[in-house]
This record gives structure tokens, C-alpha cells and sequence, in this order.
């Protein structure tokens, strides 16, 4: 299988996370952290849920993984996240040392892995991150939309 479809594969799992946060109110933002073809880590938003502003779907999955293999480094691990992380969740994954992020589509503002700036990819920092952008974009991008039109028609003042 090459890359793309095996990036394909593991981002329609990110978005069924997303699909759980949605099912619960939540905005649909979903993750997994695959390590030798294997899910370690789901993750999908939970901040009004939790009352917590770190409970984004990759810190979410992060914390689950690291658990899961009984270490902070998640190293040689893949995060497919359906939207670009934000400058927490990009500080994280630095600091876990995630070999590769892939994002479904671009976050216009709060996206800190190439669209407001690269924090996956700032060689000031100890471990720099591969980063593929772009995997089922139209389809995560679309998830995140329908979710806010219809929030929109429930309410006008959102």
C-alpha cells in the first residue's frame, strides 16, 4: 500500500474520533497516534466537556499513547489529527518527540504547523517533526463546516 492510501486510512480513523466529539457537541476535531501500523492513542475534542482548554483531540491521544507504551517519548509514531494543531498541541508533539504529524486541513487561526507559522518544523527547537498536509482535506474541512452551519441555524448569534 503506499503512503497516501495508508495516510488516507488512518485519517478517515481521525475523523470518526471527530464524528464521537460532534455526536456530543463538541467541535468535531478528531486524532490517532498509529506506531508500527497500530493505533496507540484516540483523541477527539473534549474542552466543554472537560472544562478544560488542553483537552484538544492530539493532547487527548498523546496522553493516551504515552501511557499506553509507558513513556512520554512517542517515538517513530505518526499523528493524524483532521485539523492543523494549534501552538499547544504543536508544543506537545515537539516535546513528545512524534516522528510525523498529518493534518487533514489548514487552520486559519490558530494553525501552527505552516499557516500562521511552523512549530513542527522550527530547527531552533531540539526535534523537528515531518509534516504532510492536505490528506482527505476537502472531507475535514467539510466535517468542521457542516458542523458550524448547523450550530449557526440553532442559534444566529454564533
Amino acid at each position: 500500500m503506499i503512503r497516501e492510501e495508508i495516510d488516507k486510512r488512518w485519517m478517515l480513523e481521525a475523523m470518526a474520533e471527530a464524528d464521537k466529539a460532534e455526536a456530543i457537541g463538541e467541535v468535531p476535531i478528531g486524532a490517532v497516534l498509529v506506531k508500527d501500523g497500530v493505533i496507540i492513542g484516540r483523541g477527539y475534542n473534549l474542552r466543554e466537556t472537560l472544562h478544560d482548554p488542553t483537552a484538544h483531540a492530539e493532547i487527548v491521544a498523546i496522553r493516551q499513547a504515552c501511557e499506553q507504551l509507558g513513556a512520554w517519548r512517542l517515538l517513530n509514531c505518526t499523528l493524524y489529527v483532521t485539523l492543523e494543531p494549534c501552538p499547544m498541541c504543536a508544543g506537545a508533539i515537539v516535546q513528545s518527540r512524534i516522528q510525523r504529524v498529518v493534518y487533514g486541513t489548514t487552520d486559519p487561526k490558530a494553525g501552527c504547523a505552516g499557516t500562521l507559522m511552523n512549530l513542527l518544523q522550527e530547527p531552533r527547537f531540539n526535534h523537528e517533526t515531518e509534516l504532510t498536509t492536505g490528506i482527505l482535506q476537502t472531507e475535514t474541512s467539510l466535517q468542521l463546516k457542516q458542523f458550524f452551519r448547523r450550530l449557526r441555524k440553532k442559534s444566529p448569534l454564533v
